[in-house]
């Protein structure tokens, strides 16, 4: 008899979880909080470890990515304080040379692979119980009120950053969620700021505040919009819009004014607080946590669609080779997985200057550091500045 898996959450790490459980012959049922599949979604930058996990999925083929052609000069610029633009290293010129992607395009490459899969919309954990051989659930329906008890072999948390599985099974979230005293907001724009080539990128970093636009080449650009604060919880109030503009204000540039009024009229947006998810272990008994349920390194990392695949696809390899023995494929898994995340988790705050430096001398520095590094570049030979090329993805615009 097939084993059961109960998956929390339909996102990336959801759906690359139930498609590795699949493969290991189990039996996933997946169920989400939300009325029905989102789509669209922010920039991602998808790195090496995340597209090899998207051919062990088998979702490549269906992956959409949109890097643009690279120009002579430069597809990426940075805005100075007094409005001149020069060119600059832009995200998708990190090592490993990111495949740039929305998050919806990796989601619905992961639900063209997931059909046949029971998922449930607008259904929710209650209660987790683990018994002797079974964890017992107790599933809401939110649109009903309906309650109902389910058992499973394994329940996988995959409900993100602030994931109820996590709460029920390990205790708070504050237990869990370190503080970074800072603020983002992702959206997708209707077009390109004046001015600028359609697939640019546009990077204003200031002390304590930046506007980051990412170009794609065939799609409207996404914006960043990201900030340093001390009081969070005061950041939830009120309009969120007002907030933004005086956040950003004094910011006089078009390119600034055009991403916040692009802002009021995005059909959607993420906003939100900026935290990383510490756990000393990512499973208790026969309830696991993946992606930013159980590791999250934030916006700032870059790394979180990757280690999203990545997560999902090693838990059913994990599985698969230790098939009557879930402590040791969690084991397994969760010692495969670690050094890197740990790594990355480190590695974001260095990151995160890079984004949105913490004061005026550390803005300085920045722009002199990402200079060098871009002059150093330009002198070596095109092949070796490249590096090896990572395997292409089905779709690749490059």
């Amino acid at each position: 008899m097939r084993k059961r898996a109960l998956v929390v959450g339909l996102g990336i790490a959801g759906m690359s979880a139930a498609i590795g459980l699949r493969r290991a012959g189990w039996t996933p049922v997946i169920v989400e909080r939300a009325p029905e599949r989102r789509t669209g979604g922010y920039f991602v930058g998808l790195f090496p470890e995340g597209r090899r996990a998207a051919v062990d999925l088998g979702i490549a083929d269906h992956l959409h990515t949109r890097n643009p052609e690279r120009a002579a000069g430069a597809n990426s610029w940075s805005v100075g304080r007094r409005g001149g633009r020069r060119p600059a290293l832009g995200f998708l010129d990190q090592p490993g040379e990111p495949a740039a992607v929305l998050r919806g395009d990796i989601e619905a490459a992961l639900w063209q692979s997931i059909t046949g899969v029971d998922v449930r919309f607008g259904t929710t954990p209650v209660a987790i119980t683990e018994g002797p051989a079974e964890v017992q659930v107790l599933l809401k329906n939110a649109g009903t009120g309906a309650q109902s008890h389910e058992s499973f072999d394994l329940v996988v948390g995959a409900d993100g950053m602030r994931s109820s599985v996590r709460r029920i099974v390990f205790g708070p979230n504050e237990d869990y969620l370190t503080t970074w005293n800072a603020m983002i907001c992702a959206f997708q724009l209707k077009e390109q700021a004046p001015s600028y080539e359609a697939s640019d990128s546009i990077i204003i970093a200031r002390a304590k505040r930046a506007v980051w636009v990412f170009g794609l080449a065939d799609h409207a650009p996404t914006a960043l919009l990201t900030y340093r604060t001390t009081d969070i919880q005061d950041q939830f109030s009120g309009s969120r819009v007002d907030r933004l503009r005086s956040v950003f204000s004094g910011m006089d540039d078009p390119v600034v004014r055009h991403v916040l009024d692009s802002l009021e009229q995005a059909p959607d947006h993420l906003f939100d607080s900026v935290h990383q998810v510490r756990m000393p272990r990512w499973s208790k008994g026969r309830v696991v946590l993946v992606g930013d349920a159980a590791w999250c390194m934030n916006l700032y990392s870059g790394m979180g669609a990757t280690f999203s695949l990545r997560g999902g696809a090693a838990l059913g390899v994990a599985l698969r080779e230790h098939p009557d023995d879930l402590a040791a494929a969690l084991d397994a898994w969760e010692a495969g997985l670690r050094p890197f995340i740990t790594k990355h988790q480190r590695t974001a705050r260095l990151k995160q200057q890079m984004f949105v430096p913490s004061s005026r001398r550390a803005e300085a520095l920045r722009s002199v550091l990402l200079g060098l590094v871009r002059w150093i570049r330009g002198r070596r030979p095109a092949t070796e500045a490249g590096g090896p090329h990572a395997p292409a993805l089905s779709g690749t615009s490059r």
